[in-house]
């Protein structure tokens, strides 16, 4: 079903909503030292709003079959406003766990917005056109998570924490808006709640290209969770300052976001395994470059190659997970497959973090191609195993 240019106002929702959040997300350390947190407490205030969104998608998704996919990213912006709120709050009562309580509902609020989002975005695709569709979705998605970190960080040191919370609590004000004004174009398109008698049939998860395709993004995201967890400490160790590696994310978030489109597009035209086989291909290569060039200036050479392959990969792997699943189990498909990342972003630093610890940060990064590698054999099984209906590319 098609519901053309209008669909763009749920793309510009994403963007608000993801803006609103990863501005927060360098201020999440600093301002709980400035409350007292101890080391512990810093790292369990981080990781709060990641454990609830994992632990809520499926609900999300869940209910976004049941019809209430507007409502549930609805419920999600406004929740995003409450967070801030709570940001602002505490920084004027001084009070940690109402951060701490903030970050809990920023957490809800991406676990129930993400699944009826992703899937929305592939229901109102115009015909032949779900990778673009996907590609634009997580243009907007890279865009907010590029340029928050940044904002976040010059409205904090130039107007204080409160102005910057407030700013956080305004954008999600703002997507609540655009979310409303999408539901009033594009709602129509989809069935109300109540359309899908039959019961849904969750076994259809288990078919290879969802399975596949979720385990790719697995590995792709372990891979991935070392990059971004360890560089920045190897170049802290090495005497490097935060810029280092902030340099190489812009150049990866730069890089990515010129290829999600053009990866997109192409998964629409050759198939999305196809797509995501050479995203990952150039996932791996880069950090082959990275351990043969692991310092600035050398190192950035292999961040332009990274960025492109993710680009590349994820909505290819997206349309490859979700585009053959029915409707109505898609938003709790959309659910489940996201996990995958997030587990990822979870296990991987612990893993990672006990080879570091044994033999140094250096010794994180040769297991990186290997781990991208194993994501790009892992989406090639569907091939051998179709289930019908389904394309392969």
């Amino acid at each position: 079903m098609s519901a053309t240019r209008e669909i763009w106002y749920l793309h510009f929702a994403t963007f608000f909503f993801f803006l609103g959040i990863a501005l927060v997300g360098p201020l999440i350390s600093p301002f709980s030292i400035s409350l007292g947190a101890d080391p512990f407490l810093v790292g369990l205030i981080a990781a709060v709003s990641a454990v609830v969104a994992l632990l809520t998608k499926p609900l999300g998704g869940y209910l976004g079959d049941k019809g209430f996919r507007f409502h549930l990213m609805l419920a999600g912006t406004v929740l995003g406003v409450i967070a801030g709120i709570l940001y602002v709050l505490s920084h004027h009562t001084s009070n940690l766990w109402l951060f701490a309580l903030g970050r809990g509902l920023h957490g809800f609020a991406m676990g129930i917005f993400f699944p009826p989002n992703l899937s929305t975005a592939i229901d109102l695709a115009p015909e032949g056109r779900v990778g673009e569709t996907l590609g634009w979705r997580g243009t907007m998605f890279s865009l907010g998570n590029l340029i928050g970190p940044a904002l976040g960080g010059y409205i904090a040191d130039f107007s204080g924490f409160t102005v910057a919370f407030a700013t956080a609590a305004g954008l999600s004000a703002v997507a609540a808006l655009l979310v409303l004004n999408a539901y009033r174009h594009v709602g129509k398109h989809l069935p109300a709640r109540g359309y899908h008698r039959e019961e849904p049939n969750y076994r259809l998860l288990l078919r290879p290209f969802f399975v596949f395709a979720s385990l790719g993004l697995l590995f792709m995201s372990l891979s991935y969770s070392g990059l971004n967890t360890f560089l920045p400490a190897l170049y802290k160790v090495s005497g490097l300052g935060t810029a280092a590696f902030g340099t190489y994310a812009s150049i990866m978030g730069g890089s990515s976001l010129i290829t999600r489109v053009i990866g997109g597009k192409q998964a629409d035209l050759r198939g999305p395994v196809k797509i995501a086989t050479l995203g990952l291909a150039l996932i791996t290569a880069s950090y082959v470059l990275l351990n043969a060039l692991p310092f600035p200036p050398g190192s950035y050479a292999s961040a332009l190659v990274i960025g492109a392959g993710f680009g590349l990969a994820v909505p290819s792997l997206q349309m490859m997970a979700l585009a053959s699943l029915p409707q109505r189990i898609r938003s709790f498909g959309s659910g489940i497959y996201t996990m995958f990342f997030d587990l990822g972003f979870l296990v991987g630093p612990m893993l990672l973090g006990y080879i570091a610890k044994l033999h140094g940060y250096r010794a994180v990064f040769p297991i990186l191609p290997w781990l991208a590698l194993a994501a790009l054999f892992l989406i090639q099984f569907p091939r051998f195993l179709r289930a019908g209906g389904e394309r392969s590319g």
